[in-house]
């Protein structure tokens, strides 16, 4: 490397990562949520805590339809270098204290404020979406092999006590993925609400599962320190019991909603990172390896920079251990109209979603029922509806 991000291959091509310096967008898009309160604090009007929402929800997809998209890849000899530059990894960790501190000062003001119902709800989503940003950071972190970044991956996770997601998301969800049996792949024709009831359950179900099979395979115990679920909820106990015992019972209703909203800003990406897509199984039974064509990619700029380029997912899937610089983008794979924030909005209404997705879920599916990872209950409704074909198109994976 001959200067701060621009890496040369041994073959003598030279990358610049442009992006370089846009990454601490990870860090500074969460700490907008400071803003509210402190603007609330200043002058007392409860509809400040709003205004981080409607930048999230609102100006965030427009800037993502303004910048536009970014299809560039950093050439493969260069990788090893980008992966091994400290610097990316220095913008993950110092994001984390930003999640903690977030998270107590949430805490702290809610706790010593009179506020309003749709000042507390006001706090519960932005608060809750913090705790989806930590799930995010654990993603990333979670998925990496050295033991500092997988514990720092557990830690981010427990303020929404959402720790079993280290576990159900490595050994679960990438093994399952689009596949019928998958509780965080969404089918097509379930929305969000019914997804949310199958998801949640079912994630912490497998994850538990998981663990106690890994541990009785080495003779432990799942109750023991080892079981890697426990462990992250020994810090959320500690985190949540500081914190009522500093402000009372009376605060556990916005804790426990902020835990909820920031298991549910999961459940919202999971629905639209796979809605409908199916892997095939193959002459031995076996699903077939994991392709980018598995995962609904997005490649909006702005809201790829918040989110360590999360809507890479394609890539991602298929390369779950590169890091989130390295990540490309493939042609031909499906894409959505814009970035996550936008589409989370987007999957809440779910007439707008169906009206938006399904033609260009069936369009990547060849109209082909085969292709196609269907809510059971809606399959020969949907199929009727659009003219799906019952396998008399050939199957477009092989």
């Amino acid at each position: 490397m001959s200067k701060a991000g621009e890496f040369t291959g041994p073959s003598g091509v030279v990358y610049r990562d442009r992006k370089r310096h846009l990454w601490v967008s990870s860090i500074f898009v969460p700490a907008i949520v400071f803003i509210g309160p402190l603007l609330y604090l200043a002058n007392g009007n409860a509809l400040m805590l709003w205004i981080p929402l409607v930048f999230y929800y609102l100006a965030v997809p427009v800037l993502d339809m303004l910048i536009g998209e970014d299809q560039s890849n950093p050439p493969e000899e260069v990788v090893p270098q980008l992966e091994e530059d400290p610097y990316y990894r220095w913008v993950t960790y110092a994001l984390v204290p930003v999640i903690w501190g977030a998270w107590f000062f949430g805490a702290w003001f809610v706790g010593t404020q009179d506020l309003p119902w749709h000042g507390l709800l006001a706090m519960i989503l932005l608060l809750g979406g913090t705790c989806g940003v930590g799930i995010n950071l654990g993603h990333e972190l979670g998925h990496k092999k050295g033991k500092g970044e997988r514990w720092l991956a557990k830690f981010v996770l427990a303020p929404c006590a959402y720790g079993h997601f280290f576990i159900e998301h490595n050994k679960g969800h990438h093994r399952d993925v689009a596949t019928p049996e998958d509780p965080a792949s969404s089918r097509m024709g379930e929305n969000i609400w019914k997804f949310v009831l199958r998801e949640i359950p079912g994630a912490a179900r497998r994850a538990w599962k998981l663990e106690q099979e890994r541990l009785e395979s080495r003779g432990k115990s799942v109750w023991s320190l080892d079981n890697e679920i426990i462990q992250p909820a020994i810090i959320t106990a500690i985190a949540w019991g500081t914190v009522l015992a500093l402000f009372g019972i009376g605060i556990l209703p916005y804790i426990l909603g902020t835990a909820f909203w920031g298991a549910f800003q999961l459940t919202s990406a999971n629905y639209i990172e796979h809605y409908g897509l199916l892997r095939h199984k193959t002459k031995t039974g076996r699903y077939e390896r994991t392709q980018p064509y598995h995962s609904w990619n997005s490649n909006h700029m702005f809201s790829n920079w918040a989110t360590f380029h999360l809507q890479r997912h394609s890539d991602h899937h298929a390369h779950p251990t590169r890091r989130y610089q390295s990540l490309r983008h493939f042609d031909d794979v499906p894409s959505l109209p814009n970035g996550y924030f936008g589409m989370f909005l987007v999957s809440y209404i779910p007439p707008l979603w169906y009206r938006l997705m399904d033609k260009r879920l069936l369009e990547h599916a060849g109209y082909d029922a085969r292709n196609i990872n269907f809510d059971p209950d809606k399959r020969e409704a949907l199929i009727r509806k659009y003219g799906i074909q019952h396998g008399d198109a050939p199957p477009r994976i092989v």
